[in-house]
């Protein structure tokens, strides 16, 4: 099996495909971007692919929310959970005074931004932050922000850890396929949805899920493309497509919305231990 993930070598999205190998044997390649991975699940070239949808501190990653909503018809076949440690790595020898540029991706550098500001720095964005940090190999007034695993793997030195602005920071990343996950008994499902702009339509979609008794884990909204003021709605909620009280929900749902997606049924991620935490 041939899984796909945001790389190269040494990001956050390669620990959580490494996560993978617990449940399945797999082979991993890596991508230099979301609609890369996304696109060779599409046209069959892997099997899955692990892309970025969520942070703690900086929320949902919009790529991944709209190429699924709009591009791709591929379905969410599970999710993974890391803590994230953010790490400064530079080229050995070279002293924090010595940095005038921090380098890595957006998400990253915005999870750090306290730390960023305090030494006033300028910032560089990348598509992944392992791009960064092969990217300043040599450069001796440059640093990136970075998984350990990413210093090992191209021979950088690690100056500080945990420089992310907030403790508690975790991602959560999907993996996704041409098909989702049969029922386990501990899952959740996801789906996409717009309405018409008229006063109360989002009350009565909700009212579905509260009246069932069925747990929202998550709403979010994201422009429609079609103009200010116009946007589809991303819900996640416990329980399984293919229970009943699911299955009756999605109906009723249907019938109250202008468009609805399923976007996959999932098990559960409890969070793992991330190996950049690892000494």
């Amino acid at each position: 099996m041939k899984i796909g993930y945001l790389g190269p070598k040494g990001t956050f999205t390669e620990e959580a495909a490494i996560k993978l190998k617990k449940f399945e044997k797999c082979k991993l390649l890596s991508f230099d971007s979301i609609v890369e991975v996304l696109d060779a699940v599409d046209k069959n070239k892997i099997d899955k692919g692990v892309v970025p949808i969520e942070n703690s501190i900086e929320g949902s990653v919009g790529i991944t929310l709209d190429l699924l909503a709009f591009e791709y018809n591929l379905c969410i076949y599970r999710e993974i959970i890391i803590p994230i440690n953010h790490c400064l790595i530079t080229n050995k020898g070279v002293k924090l005074s010595d940095i005038e540029v921090i380098c890595s991706h957006p998400h990253s550098l915005a999870q750090c931004r306290k730390f960023i500001e305090k030494l006033g720095l300028k910032i560089r964005s990348f598509q992944s932050t392992a791009a960064a940090a092969k990217f300043i190999k040599g450069k001796l007034n440059y640093a990136a922000i970075a998984p350990k695993r990413a210093a090992k793997l191209y021979n950088l030195h690690v100056i500080q850890e945990n420089i992310q602005d907030y403790k508690n920071n975790f991602t959560r990343f999907i993996v996704v396929a041409k098909r989702d996950h049969e029922f386990t008994g501990d899952d959740k499902t996801s789906i996409v949805f717009s309405l018409e702009d008229k006063p109360g339509r989002l009350y009565e979609v909700l009212k579905e899920f509260a009246k069932r008794n069925i747990n929202l884990t998550k709403i979010e909204s994201r422009p429609l493309k079609l103009g200010l003021g116009r946007y589809i709605f991303f819900l996640d909620f416990e329980g399984h497509r293919k229970e009943n009280k699911i299955v009756d929900v999605l109906d009723a749902v249907s019938k109250k919305t202008h468009f609805m997606k399923i976007l996959g049924s999932y098990p559960i991620s409890k969070i793992y231990e991330s190996n950049s935490l690892k000494k």
